[in-house]
């Protein structure tokens, strides 16, 4: 049987609950549990005075709030945030990465540009929400109907969908940088690989008129354009948009997958839902996942800026340059001052699930969260949205919340996305496929129609993070290959799109 308590690191002052923990059950040499331990939740294993460091992973993830005794529960009742100096180090832990001789390969879509998609949809976007209900309206009329059967896509086996992806800005904005920031979330999608044709559909009065929006992407040839007002209402809109989707079908359905080699693939690293363990198992398999695809050439984006806050300081020390380190730094002063602004605070996050689940503070939830980029360099950072280019781990700019991340990551170029979860978040990522990682087995075992990976097997002793690491990495290949992932099965993806909205709603 593996032990009770899993201890991270030599330093650490706390150990974490494998299972639910009753009084009385030894947690170190000489300390047994005084109090009910929820599986996942933090126990002290020494004593810890008031206003002393609590360490987990050998880094700090709070300061005691009160005396906390050996055996004692640690989470919000007697831990809190507090400020501390990190050192930076930028680069002193770069290291060249060591590339594999011959990559790893999987079944791939080629464009015609060169580019390497991995599912292959019609996309229809809008300019501003106004137009959200028309775009429905011609992507419903390409949807198999669940209680008939009938399918309108059933002679073009190659095409995936036709997707809708709706939101709720696009007017009543300032025109500076919420705009940029719509535009080229917009633009990324309307050039991502996975989409094979791209309408974008407008109401024709918006702040985000779409010749602007061509314009500024550059994405002139690309797309078809439709508004509402010059098209003469809602009926003639959908129909033109029904008849432009039947006119492309054939073309987009005369695809063929091939092989191609592992170095094409971007994926896109997210966590929600988290709980205790998903430092422990999920996350650091993920990361093993992460250099397994790096040194076989390809791309990992890291995001959530506030889930890396306070652990920045081990990221910039495997920076690729200075320069790249200093720009994530100025990414936390840039939250901690948006933050402060708005009346809140970084330490806002952990959600109240999180908590429940045995996280305390934001810099545990960082330490965590970090770990699905593994440990290559960090080679770049972009803003929200901005095109990925460079191969290896690559930090972007977006909040927590799940769905505005993978949106960024996905306009950036992402053609894969792999989400680990502890409490069981459910999500989908059109057009691109999300994989679902589970931290603990009983979740799995009760959500499996939403889980596509077991990492609880960890913390069961049944595996290494390194080998449910590639467990990961191949189902990688597999689901890049066109295998559907549990949220696909359940057509998750179209909802999820979700751009982030900064500054004034006018």
């Amino acid at each position: 049987m593996p032990p009770a308590v899993i201890r991270l690191h030599p330093d650490d002052g706390v150990v974490i609950a494998r299972a639910t923990l009753l009084p009385g059950t030894p947690v170190a040499d000489g300390v047994a549990a005084l109090e009910r331990i929820p599986a996942g939740h933090k126990v002290a294993v020494r004593l810890h005075a008031p206003g002393e460091p609590v360490r987990r992973y050998g880094q700090i993830i709070g300061f005691a709030t009160a005396s906390i005794e050996p055996g004692r529960h640690v989470h919000v009742q007697n831990c809190g945030l507090g400020d501390f100096s990190r050192d930076y180090a930028f680069g002193k832990d770069a290291k060249p990465t060591e590339h594999v001789n011959q990559a790893a390969a999987f079944q791939g879509i080629r464009r015609p540009d060169g580019r390497v998609a991995t599912r292959n949809y019609i996309g229809l976007l809008t300019s501003v929400n106004c137009s959200a209900h028309v775009a429905g309206l011609v992507a419903d009329a390409f949807r198999r109907n669940p209680f008939t059967g009938a399918d309108p896509l059933a002679d073009y086996p190659n095409v995936d969908g036709v997707v809708a992806l709706t939101h709720k800005t696009g007017c009543g904005m300032t025109q500076s940088e919420p705009l940029k920031l719509l535009r080229r979330t917009l633009g990324g999608y309307a050039r991502h690989v996975n989409f094979s044709h791209v309408v974008v559909l407008g109401l024709g009065c918006e702040v985000n008129q779409i010749g602007g929006l061509m314009q500024e992407q550059r994405l002139a040839g690309r797309l078809k354009a439709m508004d509402i007002q010059s098209m003469g209402g809602t009926r003639k809109t959908v129909e033109a948009g029904i008849a432009f989707v039947r006119d492309v079908l054939a073309e987009a359905n005369d695809v063929r997958r091939e092989t191609v080699p592992a170095s094409e693939l971007t994926v896109a690293l997210q966590c929600g839902g988290s709980d205790g363990y998903s430092g422990v198992s999920a996350n650091p398999a993920l990361g093993a996942a992460s250099d397994l695809l790096v040194r076989h050439g390809g791309a990992v984006i890291l995001s959530e800026t506030p889930e890396t806050y306070g652990a920045e300081h081990l990221l910039t020390r495997r920076a690729a340059s200075r320069e790249v380190g200093e720009k994530l730094v100025a990414l936390m002063r840039w939250w901690e001052e948006y933050t402060s602004r708005e009346g809140a605070e970084m330490n806002a996050n952990p959600s109240p699930g999180n908590k429940a689940g045995g996280l305390t503070t934001i810099l545990e939830k960082s330490l965590g969260a970090m770990a699905k980029a593994g440990s290559t360099n960090l080679v770049d950072v972009v803003k929200y949205a901005e095109p990925v280019t460079a191969r290896g781990f690559v930090f972007m700019d977006t909040p927590g919340y799940d769905p505005v991340s993978a949106t960024g990551q996905v306009a950036g170029g992402a053609n894969l996305v792999c989400f680990t979860t502890g409490r069981g978040s459910v999500f989908g990522c059109k057009p691109t496929p999300s994989m679902k990682l589970a931290t603990n087995t009983p979740m799995y075992s009760r959500m499996e129609d939403d889980m596509d990976v077991n990492c609880g097997t960890i913390l069961d002793g049944d595996e290494t993070v390194q080998q449910c690491g590639q467990r990961i990495f191949e189902l990688m290949l597999r689901v890049a290959s066109g295998e559907r992932t549990k949220s696909e099965n359940f057509d998750f993806g179209a909802a999820e799109f979700a751009p982030w909205v900064i500054g004034a709603t006018m």
